[in-house]
């Protein structure tokens, strides 16, 4: 879901730095902050220091001052945590796609969960009862589905494909993607050729990708119509490549395949229940197939259901929580935002054969209470996976659902942590475990799954 102020925060994040301060001695890195920078203290004051691992000893330079905290880069590692490494992507100083490559797994994965852990007990003042071992795999090749940028740079006179860079606003210089699925990955400079044959390559600003196990979809965004040789050229770029090429002329229901290729929808397989869910290349599924598999069964085995009890899952999307709760027999409704996802989830749930299972479109931050009373019912359990701002009216409105235990997924730890000092502080409900879920390594995405229980 697109976040207007994430936009801007990051735009501003992708200025030139406004002064550049060496430090003549050597800082102390005692922590980790929110998107993976190093916290150390100078002269009294919090510093935040991009590049640094927590226990290390670094030289910096200081680029920007603030009233209750400064920022800073690391210039040199005088002594280096044994988490350091070399980042396994040749393009990584210049991609700002993954940031935190220069760190193993195991350290990214200890800093995660540090940070969700210091969220949830500073802003939520929360505690939980126990912090589970985190959900790992692959940190190379996961990402199925990514939104590629497109450049052409008149002074180059070339076309650039990848993602934005680290340090300013164009497209990095890359060929490969160490994270993209390998399929995607080996595209990247063929697509900047392809594009740059055409004679619209100047008004070609993005690709949404998105892929199964058996297909690669590419949708080109075009601002400019056209001509009947652009379309030759794809044509022959999606046979040759074995992709199948789509269209986007100007909104979401703009999208069209390239003929002959069709509209079918992709799908992914959860083996352990026996599911087939379909989707199409812009409605939204976890990028990491296999860490979405993990996430799933961590899911049912917390909230342990029974075949009488009545469970909701709010933000369902296309049923991918859905399904796996109305495979264990239990009655399940589902309920999402976009009709466009409701009327794919229905279809899942056809296709695999259920009727213990409905799915209704409902605005999940709209307000209710005595003027405008619950319209969803109650629910003995809840699955909660919200996007990034949260579920913070749902939470203060919990009582209305009356139930016993909450799954909640969350890709913020901030606002995780808000809606948890709201279960926990006011609404009767104790943290009893939660856990990290590397869904997207060497970024500093922290994603994660909390289990509330009614305190009886």
């Amino acid at each position: 879901m697109n976040n207007p102020q994430r936009s801007r925060r990051r735009r501003r994040a992708s200025q030139p730095p406004r002064e550049l301060t060496p430090c003549p001695e050597p800082v102390v890195i005692e922590g980790v902050a929110e998107g993976g920078k190093g916290v150390a203290r100078l002269d009294g004051k919090t510093l935040f220091v991009d590049g640094a691992l927590r226990g290390e000893t670094v030289k910096i330079a200081v680029t920007r001052r603030h009233p209750r905290y400064d920022e800073a880069v690391v210039t040199e590692v005088v002594e280096p945590s044994p988490h350091r490494q070399s980042p396994p992507c040749a393009f990584f100083e210049q991609c700002g796609g993954c940031s935190l490559q220069y760190q193993d797994s195991a350290g990214q994965i200890a800093d995660k969960e540090s940070i969700l852990i210091d969220q949830l007990e500073r802003i939520g003042r929360v505690t939980p009862v126990e912090v589970v071992k985190p959900l790992t795999g692959a940190a190379v090749g996961y990402r199925g589905k990514a939104r590629l940028g497109v450049r052409y740079v008149k002074s180059k006179q070339r076309v650039l494909v990848g993602f934005r860079e680290k340090k300013h606003r164009g497209i990095a210089e890359m060929d490969t993607c160490a994270v993209l699925d390998d399929r995607v990955s080996a595209l990247i400079k063929p697509l900047a050729a392809v594009i740059e044959a055409l004679s619209v390559r100047e008004q070609v600003p993005q690709i949404e990708v998105a892929t199964d196990a058996d297909t690669v979809v590419l949708v080109f965004r075009h601002l400019s119509a056209l001509s009947d040789n652009d379309r030759i050229i794809l044509r022959e770029f999606g046979d040759s490549h074995r992709v199948r090429v789509m269209l986007q002329p100007a909104g979401i229901d703009s999208i069209h395949p390239l003929p002959p290729d069709s509209a079918d929808p992709l799908s992914y397989q959860l083996p352990d229940e026996q599911l087939k869910i379909e989707f199409y290349p812009h409605q939204f599924v976890q990028v990491n197939a296999a860490m979405n598999r993990s996430m799933i069964a961590q899911a049912m085995d917390w909230l342990d259901l029974s075949s009488d009890e009545r469970v909701a899952d709010l933000f369902c999307g296309v049923g991918n929580f859905t399904l796996p709760l109305a495979r264990r027999g239990s009655r399940v409704v589902g309920i999402e935002g976009e009709q466009d996802l409701v009327n794919q989830a229905r279809v899942n749930a056809e296709l695999n054969g259920f009727d213990n299972v409905e799915f209704r479109c409902h605005d999940l931050f709209d307000e209710w209470g005595q003027a405008s009373p619950n319209p969803l019912g109650r629910f003995d359990k809840i699955v909660l996976d919200p996007p990034r701002t949260g579920a913070q009216r749902l939470c203060e409105n919990i009582e209305e659902f009356q139930a016993r235990r909450i799954v909640y997924i969350s890709c913020n730890p901030a606002t995780l942590a808000r809606d948890a000092g709201v279960l926990v502080g006011q609404k009767g409900y104790r943290l009893e475990r939660v856990g990290v879920i590397d869904m997207f390594p060497h970024t500093s995405h922290v994603e994660s799954m909390a289990l509330f229980e009614q305190v009886k």
